[in-house]
């Protein structure tokens, strides 16, 4: 059954990714790249710390979310996505990178996917803001699917340590957090028009 759960886990996850690529094509989203390539980076730390903790099962749902956020990041660079750098968004990323430094230090995977569950919460603040002040340029189905995605990725584990769980549990719930700011913040836009 733990099988089942990591394909479906690796498939939704990456399955995520499609409507919001599509609308990148289409103009309608403008991905802010300050987080996704954030997150990139970070999910391949996350990735390699669980290889080398025998984490395989876990290494598996987070290299997947690594290849999905690679592809929004190339489609970003193509379509001329959101790459405008606010002082917040600089905040953001000289934490991420003091985070990255501070992991190599202790140079532990318990420390490393702490370390990146933490540094990517930072990396997603940008995307979180942006989803806020520009609903319209988030596709949230996606972040709802990538929640369903960690869910499926959680109960793919064989056991939960500070190894393997935390960062597919992360997933379900700033995913499922971003998805729900597009929503409220979209309907907040949409009732002030009217």
């Amino acid at each position: 059954m733990k099988e089942l759960f990591l394909v479906l886990a690796t498939l939704i996850t990456v399955g995520a990714i499609i409507p919001y690529l599509r609308d990148i094509f289409k103009g309608s989203t403008k991905p802010n790249l300050v987080s996704w390539i954030t997150w990139t980076l970070l999910t391949g730390i996350a990735t390699a710390a669980e290889v080398s903790a025998g984490e395989n099962i876990a290494a598996i749902f987070t290299g997947a979310s690594g290849l999905a956020t690679a592809l929004v990041v190339i489609v970003g660079l193509m379509k001329r996505a959101y790459v405008r750098y606010t002082r917040f968004d600089v905040i953001c990323q000289i934490s991420a990178v003091a985070g990255i430094i501070l992991w190599q230090l202790f140079s532990s995977p318990v420390i490393a996917v702490l370390a990146s569950v933490t540094i990517d919460f930072v990396g997603a603040l940008p995307t979180i803001r942006h989803s806020y002040q520009k609903p319209h340029e988030e596709t949230w189905i996606t972040y709802a699917i990538s929640s369903l995605g960690g869910l499926f990725g959680v109960l793919a584990l064989e056991r939960y340590d500070w190894v393997s769980l935390p960062y597919p549990l992360y997933i379900v719930i700033i995913s499922l957090a971003t998805a729900i700011v597009i929503v409220v913040a979209g309907r907040r836009r949409t009732n002030s028009m009217s």
